[in-house]
């Protein structure tokens, strides 16, 4: 079986051994799933982009991670989302859709016709309100059984970030301690609280898996 973390660094995906080493850990979730017929979904398609002060209609040249993707799952439908265009990249097993997370409406609209999802990654903006936003709105969409997971958590865009949103790995910290979700938006809050009964597993991994650094990745299982 093709190693994943090769996989990244054979086509420049900053999830590999050159830089965050996810794929270490997403090739023992993942393996069960590299040969069948799953709905698998990213957001967050390019480094760079508003996040990094770069003008969301950049030209956009390189797909790294989808065409990591398109190899190891060998029958996973990939779908793509980002706030920049994809749509030229052509692939029998790949469709795009354009989206800006700001609002849960523009979240909702673009992704209401897709179908349930195996796997979602947000590798978007890495904006608290952005990863709360999308997951309000498509942790639903995860089938029964399936991870919705979130990267980045460390660090967020000072372009986006709203200085009294609670950021997304305390939101889940508090979640892990007390089994409830604590936001510094109550509506947030209750929103959240109504998906604990869907969660059936919760974890944060530190940076580069090491204990006494700040949380990176937040995976979660569907119940």
């Amino acid at each position: 079986m093709t190693n994943l973390t090769d996989l990244a660094d054979k086509y420049g995906s900053d999830k590999g051994s050159k830089k965050h080493r996810y794929t270490e850990l997403y090739h023992m979730l993942f393996q069960p799933h590299v040969d069948r017929p799953i709905n698998f979904m990213e957001m967050g398609l390019l480094i760079g982009g508003p996040e990094h002060g770069i003008d969301a209609n950049r030209e956009t040249t390189d797909l790294p991670s989808i065409r990591m993707w398109l190899e190891y799952f060998t029958q996973a439908q990939i779908t793509g989302l980002d706030i920049s265009d994809f749509s030229w990249f052509e692939h029998e097993r790949f469709s795009f859709v354009r989206c800006d997370m700001d609002t849960r409406k523009a979240i909702r609209r673009a992704t209401e016709k897709l179908p349930e999802m195996d796997i979602i990654i947000d590798d978007a903006s890495h904006a608290s309100h952005h990863q709360q936003n999308a997951f309000l709105e498509l942790f639903p969409k995860v089938k029964s059984g399936g991870l919705y997971i979130i990267e980045d958590l460390r660090w967020q865009p000072p372009a986006y970030e709203k200085q009294n949103t609670t950021k997304t790995a305390i939101l889940f910290q508090t979640y892990l301690q007390d089994r409830e979700f604590s936001h510094t938006d109550d509506t947030v809050a209750t929103e959240f609280n109504a998906l604990r009964g869907q969660m059936s597993g919760c974890f944060l991994f530190q940076v580069k898996y090491q204990k006494q650094r700040r949380d990176q990745v937040l995976v979660v299982h569907k119940t």
